[in-house]
């Protein structure tokens, strides 16, 4: 009789280290008023430590991506609207060679009206202009 009793609780033991190392897997339910009135189905989400395992799995299985750089810098809009501000007179080089002088009135992404004293204004296109610099400073290059 007292082996009959020592296997109940050795077999006991066994299931209990079964259990013990079972994992429990809940889903996470967000149930808000609002959510619940407007999500009238159930989502599937993965539980929190499968979604870092696997977001752990991903960064080891692959080395991480350099994130290229903006491709807009804002610098141009800087010195443009900074310009524009002080009226600062500004020789613009033509890429035939032209130089034309006046003050940035404003600009776009593709061209600047150049407001000029005794001449007519000029919208330039951008890609026509060779370089420019502020009229005083040795722009030659």
């Amino acid at each position: 009789m007292k082996d009959a009793l020592d296997s109940i609780p050795a077999e006991q033991s066994a299931d209990q280290e079964n259990f013990a190392n079972r994992k429990l897997i809940r889903p996470t339910l967000n149930r808000t008023g609002a959510d619940h009135a407007h999500n009238n189905h159930v989502h599937n989400h993965a539980p929190p430590e499968r979604r870092d395992r696997d977001r752990d799995r991903d960064r080891s299985a692959a080395p991480a991506k350099k994130v290229a750089p903006t491709e807009q810098t804002n610098a141009e809009n800087f010195y443009y609207q900074k310009q524009m501000q002080t009226k600062t007179p500004m020789v613009v080089v033509l890429r035939d060679g032209e130089e034309v002088h006046g003050y940035i009135e404003w600009y776009d992404k593709h061209c600047i009206k150049l407001n000029r004293t005794g001449s007519a204004n000029l919208v330039i296109y951008k890609p026509a202009i060779k370089y420019m610099f502020k009229e005083g400073e040795n722009g030659k290059k």
